[in-house]
């Protein structure tokens, strides 16, 4: 099969149909890529060309209330700072972790209701200096190009409630939740018709909403499908209303709520992740004509050249079936992956992803 660009790759994947090879993308630490670069990387070379990964781009649209950021502290270790959602969060500077979140703004329904009222859908909310200067060359070079959304749980608990509040409150104080669920869908779709009114269009919208940790979900699949479920829905509804893809990004073991995702109008899933209790070979059994599988494959394991090659070949021929498969890692790269483990995994991935 002649070779393909990433934009004929990825849309062959979601038609589930074979490709001349499967997609191929990733997202090392920035620790991770300051060790290739004392191994062999180039300095000024990007680590994707290197590899010869597959090309995408994103456009952002803002939801955030623009509150102050501040820098609090700064020590040779950490910062803690402010963000524009208002969370005071920590975060370390040679090291590679999540954000420790000391506090935020968000604390109950009256002090959303107030910062409510600075999150409208102006013009302002999308960069489109940026977008004059890279959309043509995007398309040209045959990128795939997402809509980079943010709601749902994850923002909700993270970035500006905090998760026990959050959680407490799905039981507590329902209305709450789904009103700010409900409101960063809306000014994101918005933003999307502002978009598509300029001539601008994307092939996926893409959202991460991390639902799950090791073993299970943070809540019940029947508290999803009475609350985020139908803000999903309507995410998907504007996808699939103009010709595009949806792709959800959902850490943990999220096995019982994927029949959910399908119902909904969720086209991919990513990351998949085994360390969590995920099997991508029987979801591709289970799901596989619904769903696009992107990741799954184990970051544990990457450091073991022995370990990594014998998972891949056990999952990358099965998953790839009938097209449907993105490789990458169940999560991202880490710093203990050598340069040369990536080189390898790499190469193999190509060789086994190649129909």
């Amino acid at each position: 099969m002649a070779e393909m660009t990433s934009h004929e790759r990825f849309k062959r994947m979601f038609e589930h149909r074979e490709a001349d090879r499967v997609p191929m993308v990733d997202a090392p630490w920035g620790t991770t890529i300051e060790r290739w670069q004392g191994e062999g990387l180039p300095k000024d070379v990007d680590w994707g060309d290197y590899f010869d990964m597959d090309i995408d781009a994103g456009i952002n649209l803002d939801n955030s209330p623009h509150l102050p950021c501040e820098t609090i502290e700064e020590t040779e270790e950490y910062i803690t700072r402010t963000n524009d959602w208002g969370t005071t969060y920590k975060v370390w500077k040679h090291a590679t972790s999540t954000p420790d979140f000391i506090g935020h703004t968000i604390v109950d329904f009256d002090s959303w209701k107030k910062v409510k009222k600075l999150i409208t859908p102006d013009r302002s909310r999308i960069g489109w200096g940026h977008l004059k200067t890279h959309y043509a060359t995007w398309r040209e070079d045959g990128r795939w190009l997402a809509g980079n959304m943010w709601f749902g749980f994850d923002v909700t608990h993270a970035w500006m409630v905090g998760t026990e509040r959050t959680l407490m409150a799905l039981i507590e104080e329902p209305e709450w939740i789904v009103d700010m669920w409900n409101h960063q869908l809306d000014v994101q779709l918005v933003l999307l018709d502002m978009l598509y009114a300029e001539g601008y269009t994307v092939d996926e919208l893409f959202w991460c909403d991390d639902l799950g940790y090791k073993g299970t979900t943070f809540f019940s699949a029947q508290m999803y499908r009475d609350l985020l479920k139908p803000v999903v829905k309507r995410a998907c509804d504007w996808a699939h209303a103009h010709d595009v893809y949806t792709h959800l990004h959902s850490c943990g073991n999220i096995s019982q709520l994927i029949p959910e995702f399908i119902d909904a109008g969720v086209d991919a899933l990513n990351p998949l992740e085994v360390k969590a209790g995920i099997d991508p070979v029987a979801l591709k059994k289970q799901y596989g004509d619904q769903l696009v599988l992107h990741g799954g494959i184990n970051a544990m394991l990457w450091d073991n050249i022995d370990a990594i090659s014998a998972e891949m070949k056990r999952v990358i021929p099965e998953v790839k079936k009938s097209g449907g498969y993105i490789f990458s890692s169940d999560h991202s790269v880490p710093d203990s992956v050598s340069f040369e483990n990536f080189r390898y995994i790499i190469e193999l991935a190509r060789e086994l992803g190649t129909y």
